[in-house]
C-alpha cells in the first residue's frame, strides 16, 4: 500500500520560515510528479507548487520568490522550503503525487494526510 506522510507544519509568525517534508512509502515503482496543494479555511484546495522527478518545478504567482520546492529521489521524498510567511499563508498543506506502483504497472494518484501551517501576524 502507497501511502505519503506529511510533516514540519506549525505555528510560525509573520516573516518566518517553515520546511514541509512528504516521504511516500510502499512498494512504489516511480514517482512522476510531486505536488503541494493548500486549503485555507471557506477556500478551495489550491496548487502551490510541482516537482518532476527530472528536477523540473512550477509555482503558482503568489508564492513565486518565497517558497521552494525539491526533491530527493532516493528517498521517495519531497520538501517545500518556506519563507517570508504572511497571514494569507495559512491552510493546511497537502502531498500530491503521481506515481507508479510495482504490483500493477499503472498510474495512481496519492494524497497525504495534510499539515496545518499557521502564520501570526
Amino acid at each position: 500500500q502507497v501511502q505519503l506522510v506529511e510533516s514540519g507544519g506549525g505555528l510560525v509568525q509573520a516573516g518566518g520560515s517553515l520546511r514541509l517534508s512528504c516521504a511516500a512509502s510502499g512498494n512504489i515503482f516511480s514517482i512522476n510528479v510531486m505536488c503541494w496543494y493548500r486549503q485555507a479555511p471557506g477556500k478551495q484546495l489550491e496548487l502551490v507548487a510541482a516537482a518532476t522527478s527530472r528536477g523540473s518545478t512550477n509555482y503558482v504567482d503568489f508564492v513565486k520568490g518565497r517558497f521552494t520546492i525539491s526533491r530527493d529521489n532516493a528517498k521517495n521524498t519531497v520538501y517545500l522550503q518556506m519563507n517570508n510567511l504572511s497571514p494569507e499563508d495559512t491552510a493546511v498543506y497537502y502531498c500530491n503525487a503521481d506515481l507508479i506502483a510495482t504490483q500493477k504497472m499503472t498510474l495512481y494518484n496519492v494524497w497525504g494526510q495534510g499539515t496545518q501551517v499557521t502564520v501570526s501576524s
